[in-house]
């Protein structure tokens, strides 16, 4: 099994607020666990940016213009209370689309099996002309786009497991039944979306989850809802919306999950690949906000892309 990862030093010049989440040390402690030994035989290449007009598969010109009005050239620019951006955003997010875009062409070409794109800001919260919670463009969206207009692709499937529900991936995709978005999450919660009876086209599958659930009610949604629904749809590419923050150690949130069930997690979605998809699988970082939950989720993740 070869899993590629995806990173680049651009993702440490999104600069936040101080005292903001979603700050520059998620990443160095990320790429901190995965010098381990453990991880040597990481496939790891860093991505160039995407051209502006990649960001169109997912979202309007208007709002490609809108983020890119709000870029600074100095300090801080604000979309929102929560979602800032700083000189070197745009080129961030463009590279981070640039990853995922990359690892969708690398599981098509045989390069590699799966690919981690390791790269912030996150996407899943920014819908097709609203960029908030921390996130401005949607790389897990237009992964799934690129994917279907550059290789053919007829079906996608994007899981999210962030602990905060995806309301812009559910957005893009609300009345396309060529993609399936299946989240778990936990309601309420921010942005308020993700409702079991929000299914779209019926192409959307919600499983939320309850303040304090922890491993049990986690799985149980999985393989009650999640893994149905995908054996049902078949897909021929799995995209993780690989958000860490439903680990019991993360502030933002009340999931009690531990690190074995990311591994688990993971596994399950790599046998439908496997089933499905030829083994194509790309994941997307998208939160988790404690340093110490964060890199522990993230290497079992990791590692069990690599195990196969």
């Amino acid at each position: 099994m070869t899993t590629r990862l995806y990173s680049s030093p651009i993702f440490l010049e999104h600069v936040t607020p101080p005292g903001h989440p979603e700050r520059p040390d998620r990443m160095r402690a990320i790429l901190r666990v995965l010098e381990d030994p453990d991880f040597d035989r990481l496939d790891r290449a860093e991505p160039t940016a995407a051209d502006e007009a990649v960001v169109l598969l997912a979202h309007p010109e208007r709002h490609l213009e809108r983020v890119k009005a709000i870029i600074p050239e100095e300090g801080l620019g604000r979309i929102d209370s929560d979602t800032t951006a700083s000189p070197r955003t745009l080129e961030a997010v463009l590279t981070a689309v640039g990853a995922a875009n990359a690892a969708v062409d690398d599981v098509f070409a045989g390069t590699a099996d799966n690919v981690f794109v390791v790269a912030r800001p996150p996407g899943h919260h920014a819908e097709a002309e609203k960029a908030m919670g921390f996130c401005f463009f949607n790389q897990a969206a237009i992964a799934a786009r690129y994917a279907q207009k550059q290789h053919g692709v007829e079906r996608v499937a994007i899981v999210d497991w962030d602990v905060h529900h995806g309301n812009g991936t559910q957005d893009i995709f609300w009345d396309d039944p060529s993609v399936l978005y299946c989240s778990t999450h936990q309601m309420p919660l921010f942005p308020g979306t993700g409702a079991k009876g929000e299914t779209g086209a019926g192409n959307i599958v919600n499983a939320p989850l309850a303040a304090r659930d922890g491993s049990s009610q986690f799985r149980e949604a999985f393989n009650s809802r999640v893994l149905p629904a995908l054996a049902n749809f078949r897909p021929d590419l799995i995209i993780i919306s690989a958000g860490f923050d439903a680990h019991h150690l993360d502030p933002l949130a009340e999931i009690n999950l531990v690190e074995d069930d990311f591994d688990w997690a993971t596994g399950k979605l790599m046998d439908v690949a496997q089933r499905s998809a030829e083994n194509r699988l790309v994941s997307v970082l998208e939160g988790g906000y404690d340093l110490d939950g964060l890199s522990m989720s993230v290497a079992a993740h990791v590692k069990r892309l690599m195990k196969g």
